[in-house]
């Protein structure tokens, strides 16, 4: 405080010795003056010096804010300039009285190719086609008068070929709230467009290809089914003329025919069988495929022990155990599903023939948070390495000698699970058993 005190005494001295010296001046060149008419002019001297001094440093103080302010909207307009310039989507604005542009990006520049310092005070009509334009300078002006953004999509000829775009533009308001300018973005969408175009092309494509899917689908189906016929009936009485006649030839010329002529006879009756069976498996395969899926709950368990029981029935010098869990359940076709664990329940009694300890196992397991029913067995296995032979029409991993069969039953089984939207696969080792695992849709839910 003291120093602020001296300062200001010494400011007061200062003051009052340029006053004193302008008045001394005064009397030096007019000594005729009054000395106190003298003084008051001195200090009218002193005050307008004053003035003038801080008058000068508030014009100089104006001076700099207004260079400052004009750096500073210099670096502005700058900044904005180089956001614009680095965008991908075009940016302008025009004036809404007569349309002329006002600004546009390098987007802009490079895709309608007018350079900024010729396109400003242009139009649209200066730079597009007249129909073009006159679209656009439409748009603007309903931008305007709504007073909002609104959104429109545009098509416009570049050096790049016609492109489609989405186009936000919104309105600029001057200092009385009324709009002066457009300014709008926008953003190329010609490749979704071409994209949404392919995709429509090849939709209708698709529904041509699938509606002649279909024809040829319904024309394979009336074939199919002329081919069930023609086994079922034009190809079983032959058959049975065969086994009709040699089982005559045995009863009636048995005494005639010496061991080698009854074994040839009874080989044809064995082969008259083995074509009976594939006639009946062929006419499942195509059951398993055309047949209409009607699901409903199948009790699991309590047709595997049918089906078993029929084996049992069949084969009564057969010694085998069956294990089944109480309370299998699925959703599934009851017939096709019968169908398919009939093949898997013969196949695991088939090749468990030569165990005296036979062991058929059906259950339900959860792998990889997919729930699969599964049919076990101790018999021969097989060599996983042919696995991928196992569910096609006619392919046999053991001999015909060794086994009888005929190379479909499988088929089958997997014509069915597919129908259900399920899948099947296989596991097993030579001499120690298979597992044959199936899902069914729906059988998610399920629990082991």
């Amino acid at each position: 405080m003291a120093h602020v005190a001296t300062a200001t005494a010494l400011r007061r001295a200062l003051l009052a010795a340029v006053a004193a010296s302008s008045a001394l001046g005064c009397l030096l060149v007019f000594p005729d003056v009054d000395v106190s008419t003298t003084v008051m002019a001195g200090a009218q001297v002193v005050l307008l010096g004053a003035f003038g001094v801080y008058a000068l440093k508030a014009v100089k103080g104006a001076d700099r804010a207004r260079a400052e302010a004009q750096n500073e909207a210099a670096a502005s307009d700058n900044q904005l300039q180089k956001l614009i310039d680095n965008t991908e989507s075009n940016i302008y604005m025009k004036r809404v009285d007569n349309g002329q542009y006002l600004l546009v990006n390098k987007e802009w520049e490079r895709l309608f190719g007018v350079t900024r310092d010729r396109v400003v005070n242009l139009t649209d009509h200066d730079v597009f086609p007249a129909e073009l334009a006159d679209q656009l300078r439409a748009n603007d002006l309903r931008v305007a008068a709504a007073g909002r953004s609104v959104q429109y999509e545009e098509t416009a000829d570049g050096i790049d070929g016609e492109r489609t775009y989405i186009s936000v533009k919104f309105p600029v308001l001057d200092g009385t709230g009324k709009p002066y300018a457009v300014c709008g973005i926008s953003t190329d969408i010609s490749e979704r467009k071409r994209a949404e175009d392919e995709v429509r092309r090849l939709n209708a494509s698709l529904e041509t290809r699938v509606l002649q899917r279909t024809a040829e689908l319904e024309a394979s189906n009336k074939e199919l089914d002329a081919f069930a016929y023609s086994v079922s009936h034009d190809l079983r009485a032959p058959l049975r003329s065969l086994h009709g006649f040699s089982d005559a030839l045995l009863e009636d010329y048995g005494d005639v025919l010496d061991d080698v002529g009854q074994d040839y006879l009874r080989r044809l009756q064995r082969n008259v069988g083995r074509m009976g069976r594939m006639i009946d498996d062929l006419l499942n395969l195509s059951r398993a495929t055309r047949a209409d899926l009607e699901r409903s709950t199948v009790d699991l368990t309590g047709m595997t022990q049918e089906i078993f029981t029929d084996l049992r029935a069949a084969n009564p010098g057969r010694v085998a155990t069956l294990t089944v869990p109480d309370g299998l359940a699925v959703e599934a076709d009851p017939q096709l599903l019968r169908l398919a664990l009939q093949n898997l329940l013969s196949n695991a009694w088939k090749f468990t023939g030569k165990r005296s300890d036979a062991i058929i196992e059906v259950g339900q397991v959860v792998r990889s948070g997919e729930t699969f029913f599964f049919v076990r067995d101790n018999g021969v296995g097989f060599d996983m390495a042919y696995a991928g032979k196992l569910f096609d029409a006619f392919q046999r991993l053991h001999t015909t000698s060794d086994f009888e069969g005929t190379g479909i039953g499988l088929a089958i089984v997997a014509r069915v699970v597919r129908r259900h939207g399920g899948r099947i696969f296989a596991e097993a080792e030579v001499d120690r058993g298979a597992t044959f695992y199936f899902s069914l849709a729906g059988t998610g839910e399920d629990k082991p």
